[in-house]
C-alpha cells in the first residue's frame, strides 16, 4: 500500500443493539472484549435502541473499563420519522462518531442508523449493501450470533477479532466466591446439571456419577444449581460427600441467584461441564475450559464462546435425546480439558 496511509484509529465508537437481556449480554461479552482489544483508546458508547440493556444494570460490573457509556431503551431504530435526526431526544443528540457498528440486520433500522453522523458505518444488513466496508466475495455469514458480531468488528478494524481483554469480575461477588471456595490447593471442577427445559438436560444420575469420578481423582466437584433445581441438592450431597454446592450455601445470601456470583465462582474452576443453558453461558463469561452437552439444539448456533472448549452432541451417539451421551465420553472429554489446563512440569526445563 505504497503512498497510502492506514486509516486513523477511531476515537469515538457507537455500537447499536436492539436490547440486551441478561442472556444476550452474556453471549455478547466476547464481542465487547474484542472491541476494546481492537480499539484500546476509543470512547465506546453502547446504544440499546429498542429495550433495556443488562450492561447498564445486572451485568454492568462485567463491562467496566470496556464500555464507556451505555444508553438503553433509547427509542432509536423503529420509526421512519427518525430519518431526519435519529438521536433526537436522546443523551447522544448532536454527537458525531468516527465508527458506527450496527449489529442488527433489519434494513429499516439500518437506514435510520446510517443517518447518525459518522465517518465509517459497518452493518451486515441487506448483505452488507449499506456498509462502508464489506467482506470478500463468497463470504458466508456464520451461524453463531457472536461470530457474526466478531465479523463486523473485523471489518471495522481490518484485523482478526481477539477477545483477550482480561475478564472483569464484580468485586463483591469475587470476594464471596473466595469464601465459598476457599481451598486454594483444590482443583475445582464445575458441573451445571440444569437447563431451561428437561429435554436439554443430561440425566442427573450421570452428573452424579461424573462427580463421583471427579472426587475419586482427588478433585472437588462443584455443582451449580439454580433456584428451580435446589431439590437436587440433598441427592447430590448424599451421593458425593465431598461435593460443594455454593449457591445453596447460606453464606451466598441474596447473591446466590445472581449471575455475577456464578461467574465469579466459575473463575475458580479448572474446567467445567454444562448443558446447553444459561448457566453454561455464565461459565463462558469467565472464559474457562468448558465442555458443553447438546441434544435438541444446534451447537453451531448456541454453543458458548470460550478460548478452550469442547462440545458433545447427542446426535453423535445415536439420536437427539440427551440420555444418549455416554458417561465415559463426557469423562474422557473432561479429562482432556483438565490435562490441557495443568501446567507442563517439563516446560522450561531443557
Amino acid at each position: 500500500m505504497t503512498g497510502r496511509h492506514a486509516p486513523a484509529a477511531p476515537r469515538s465508537i457507537l455500537v447499536y443493539v436492539g436490547l440486551d437481556l441478561v442472556g444476550d449480554g452474556l453471549m455478547k461479552l466476547p464481542f465487547v472484549r474484542a472491541l476494546r482489544q481492537a480499539f484500546p483508546a476509543a470512547s465506546i458508547v453502547w446504544l440499546a435502541g429498542k429495550g433495556p440493556s443488562a450492561y447498564s444494570g445486572t451485568l454492568a460490573p462485567l463491562v467496566e473499563g470496556l464500555i464507556d457509556e451505555v444508553v438503553d431503551d433509547a427509542g432509536v431504530g423503529a420509526g421512519w420519522n427518525e430519518m431526519l435526526d435519529p438521536l433526537k431526544g436522546t443523551s447522544l443528540h448532536g454527537r458525531t462518531f468516527d465508527l458506527v457498528i450496527d449489529t442488527q440486520r433489519r434494513v429499516k433500522t439500518t437506514l435510520i442508523l446510517k443517518r447518525i453522523p459518522h465517518r465509517v458505518f459497518i452493518s451486515g444488513a441487506a448483505g452488507y449493501l449499506l456498509s462502508n466496508r464489506r467482506p470478500p466475495f463468497g463470504h458466508r455469514r456464520p451461524t453463531a450470533m457472536i461470530r457474526q458480531m466478531l465479523d463486523l468488528l473485523e471489518l471495522a478494524s481490518g484485523q482478526p477479532a481477539v477477545p483477550t481483554v482480561t475478564r472483569t469480575i464484580d468485586r463483591t461477588a469475587d470476594d464471596l466466591a473466595r469464601t465459598l471456595l476457599d481451598d486454594g490447593r483444590a482443583i475445582y471442577v464445575g458441573l451445571v446439571p440444569g437447563a431451561g427445559g428437561k429435554h436439554k438436560c443430561w440425566p442427573l444420575d450421570r452428573f452424579i456419577d461424573l462427580g463421583s469420578r471427579i472426587a475419586g481423582r482427588g478433585q472437588t466437584p462443584v455443582y451449580l444449581l439454580g433456584p428451580g433445581e435446589s431439590e437436587w441438592a440433598d441427592t447430590i450431597r448424599s451421593s458425593i460427600p465431598s461435593a460443594v454446592l455454593p449457591l445453596q450455601d447460606p453464606r451466598a445470601g441474596a447473591l446466590g441467584t445472581s449471575p455475577l456470583l456464578t461467574i465469579a465462582l466459575a473463575a475458580r474452576f479448572t474446567a467445567a461441564v454444562a448443558n446447553d443453558s444459561g448457566g453454561g453461558h455464565m461459565l463462558a463469561a469467565a472464559d474457562i475450559p468448558l465442555l458443553s452437552l447438546f441434544g435438541p439444539t444446534p451447537p453451531a448456533k448456541f454453543a458458548p464462546f470460550v478460548t478452550r472448549g469442547a462440545v458433545l452432541r447427542a446426535q453423535d451417539f445415536g439420536g437427539g435425546e440427551m440420555s444418549n451421551i455416554p458417561l465415559q465420553a463426557v469423562d474422557d472429554a473432561l479429562e482432556l480439558l483438565l490435562a490441557e489446563s495443568r501446567p507442563d512440569p517439563n516446560r522450561g526445563c531443557r
